[in-house]
């Protein structure tokens, strides 16, 4: 009797092998990132935080728009973390046109004014105090890839 006890948790612990970490589980373990939908309201407002964050930062006369969403995670902590990997590409809109909202700026057509980064976000939100701020961003040109 006690072998078999012992057979049986023994298969179990062996089982547990066969199963990648987090597939055991249907829900999501709390505290890891997860997929989110690139058109879900908030990631876009979290890419566009990141992007103001680039354009500030960066030296260039013209602004940057996201034109493409590559991954987009989300993440429960204190707050929410968004873990973003976007393309950017340069706009028509001049800095000192203080163009706040980057719509209505059409990307750039002309060859050697064309540009696009890659870039990696990670924007913390504090819904309950209505903030969303830049944690890290990492831009790479697509030229040096």
């Amino acid at each position: 009797m006690l072998q078999g006890l012992l057979l049986l948790f023994c298969a179990d612990i062996c089982s547990l092998e066969l199963f990648p970490e987090g597939k055991l589980f249907k829900r999501p373990i709390p505290g890891t990132p997860q997929n989110v939908s690139k058109n879900d309201t908030r990631v876009k407002n979290a890419i566009l935080t990141g992007t103001y964050s680039f354009n500030n930062e960066s030296n260039d006369a013209f602004l940057f728009k996201a034109s493409a969403v590559e991954d987009a995670k989300r993440q429960i902590v204190n707050g929410i973390r968004y873990i973003l990997d976007v393309e950017i590409s340069r706009t028509v809109c001049r800095k000192m046109q203080n163009t706040n909202d980057l719509n209505n700026c059409a990307f750039q057509t002309d060859g050697p004014l064309r540009q696009t980064f890659f870039c990696h976000f990670d924007i913390w939100s504090i819904p309950w105090m209505k903030k969303m701020m830049t944690e890290h961003f990492n831009c790479r040109s697509f030229d040096k890839l």
